[in-house]
């Protein structure tokens, strides 16, 4: 074998074998403990769909990535499946609400529709609702 073939597939070796590693690393990567995490912005339900609806943008380049604490009334529990669960906000709006995405969350059964709650989680944009992943409630604050 030539020696430029086999320089050849050792670089694609360690660049496979990079890949996979960083995939691994990114896959097994821990979620941010937003329960504990201080928050960017306090803010209702109503007024962070507000934002977004008057002036995209800038409420984008406000809230997107930062982690904000948001109160409201829950519209609807959802569960996609038994590690993901989503509670809707309201916010006035009647096409629009604040969806909170959980990887877990425990005694699901307690919280009801029409309920204040207060959470915390990660801003990641807005499509026609306001959308925060890796949420947390915040018990004893409404």
């Amino acid at each position: 074998m030539k020696p430029y073939v086999k320089i050849a597939l050792f670089v694609v070796l360690l660049i496979a074998i990079g890949s996979i590693l960083a995939a691994l690393i990114l896959y097994n990567k821990k979620h941010p403990d937003t329960s504990k995490a201080k928050p960017d912005f306090v803010v209702t339900a109503t007024a962070l769909q507000k934002e977004f609806e008057d002036n995209e943008t800038a409420a984008s380049a406000r809230y997107i990535n930062k982690i904000l604490e948001v109160s409201g009334t829950i519209v609807s529990i959802t569960s996609s499946d038994s590690t993901n669960t989503n509670i809707s906000l309201k916010t006035g709006s009647d096409i629009s609400s604040v969806i909170c995405n959980f990887r877990k969350i425990t005694g699901p059964s307690k919280f009801k529709t029409g309920n204040e709650i207060t959470l915390r989680g990660e801003c990641s944009g807005f499509l026609m609702d306001v959308l925060l992943k890796n949420c947390a409630v915040i018990p004893g604050r409404k």
